[in-house]
């Protein structure tokens, strides 16, 4: 979904939005306030989180829907796969935090959650 369909859906209480990137992304880059962090991988390494499914189900209250960021929704993109294993209805939104690079590989500049003007932060 896009980002402002599910900005406007976890305003309105109808969904947990869940940030998916690593702790370090999101004190880098910035973050959405407000967003519950479950990382799909953890830096360094990007290995997998043994903690992904039941932190997800401890985010998610049952018969809830979760909308899930990641940095250019492609790890959200798995991370909705395995919430939908898990019974949980999940929804990806479409070009994640910072969106796609452009043809000088630079982000924030195609799309995303911070070029469609959502709310976020930086530390």
């Amino acid at each position: 979904m896009t980002a402002e369909l599910a900005h406007r859906w976890w305003q309105a209480g109808e969904a947990v939005l869940v940030d998916v990137r690593t702790d370090a992304e999101r004190e880098w880059v910035g973050f959405v306030p407000g967003a519950l962090a479950v990382a799909w991988k953890q830096w360094p390494g990007m290995a997998m989180n043994e903690d992904f499914d039941s932190a997800l189900r401890a985010a998610v209250p049952e018969g809830g829907k979760v909308l899930l960021l990641c940095r250019s929704g492609v790890r959200s993109v798995a991370a909705a796969r395995r919430a939908t294993e898990l019974g949980i209805e999940a929804y990806n939104i479409l070009e994640g935090f910072e969106g796609d690079p452009d043809g000088e590989a630079h982000r924030n500049r195609k799309g995303g959650w911070r070029y469609r003007g959502l709310p976020w932060r930086q530390n």
